[in-house]
């Protein structure tokens, strides 16, 4: 199971909860952009876009500081794809779920001679707790959050679960204790928790099918996205957004019809049968 898969798919579910918490200030609003970042697409799998008012957020969630290429890279290079294909200032902030080995310096900005460029970066195990405790959106993080009575947060976080609605508590049950399988032993998440192991768990298997679905989805975009890119030349953002909502199965189909295409009149022509 791919932590930072999970936040992303909270973070897509909550937008607007996360964005008030990373920012520090109340939005309302916030709307997901699934996107591949033009010219070649780039893999974005763990990475959520915020569309906010006049601004984009880009949260990027890491288990591990260590990344290829290195994460200063790595933001560098979504920033501009983004700023190209959007044109509206971004922020980026990145989520540490794990502290990283001692000495390790955390890095917030690239810079190689000339170029600089800075982010934001959130240590989860600094975090106020109350924060996670009180948000249910949030609280699945919680036990990763700052703390020097590990076991006496981790009891605070049961309880919490424990005072949510029906409906909403065996999701938010299982995110919690795959989230603190990442700093507490299996054994006492079983004992406070009284389920079952968590790969035994439906509402985990439907996170994995999820998690298959997502790269399937994505594969699938980023093939279509270089296909037209040939074929037609530059999309508008219309036509982008309008890609994006498309499901495996649709885009199966577009990339057959596309073998005909002569311009972008006829992928607009193509949507319309599907209207």
């Amino acid at each position: 199971m791919s932590f930072d898969n999970l936040c992303k798919l909270l973070s897509e579910k909550h937008p607007a909860t996360f964005a008030s918490w990373v920012l520090g200030t109340p939005q309302t609003a916030a709307t997901v952009l699934k996107t591949e970042l033009s010219i070649e697409p780039i893999r974005a799998d763990y990475v959520t876009f915020l569309q906010l008012e006049e601004r984009i957020l880009h949260l990027e969630f890491q288990t591990k500081l260590e990344s290829n290429p290195p994460l200063p890279l790595r933001m560098l290079d979504y920033w501009v794809r983004l700023y190209r294909l959007y044109r509206i200032p971004i922020t980026q902030v990145v989520v540490l779920l794990l502290p990283p080995a001692p000495d390790t310096v955390i890095e917030t900005v690239f810079h190689v001679e000339s170029t600089r460029h800075e982010y934001r970066v959130i240590s989860l195990w600094e975090e106020n707790p109350q924060i996670f405790l009180d948000n249910p959106a949030l609280l699945p993080l919680a036990p990763l959050t700052a703390t020097s009575q590990p076991q006496a947060l981790l009891q605070q976080v049961l309880e919490r679960v424990n005072q949510l609605q029906p409906q909403q508590r065996p999701e938010i049950s299982t995110y919690t204790q795959i989230f603190a399988g990442l700093k507490y032993k299996k054994d006492l998440i079983r004992q406070l928790f009284r389920e079952d192991m968590m790969r035994e768990s439906v509402i985990y298997q439907e996170i994995l099918a999820e998690g298959e679905q997502l790269g399937k989805l994505t594969e699938a975009r980023s093939l279509i996205f270089r296909q037209l890119k040939r074929r037609v030349g530059q999309l508008t953002l219309s036509l982008i957004g309008k890609i994006e909502m498309l499901s495996v199965e649709e885009l199966e189909n577009l990339g057959e019809a596309l073998l005909d295409f002569q311009g972008i009149a006829d992928l607009e022509a193509w949507f319309t049968t599907l209207e």
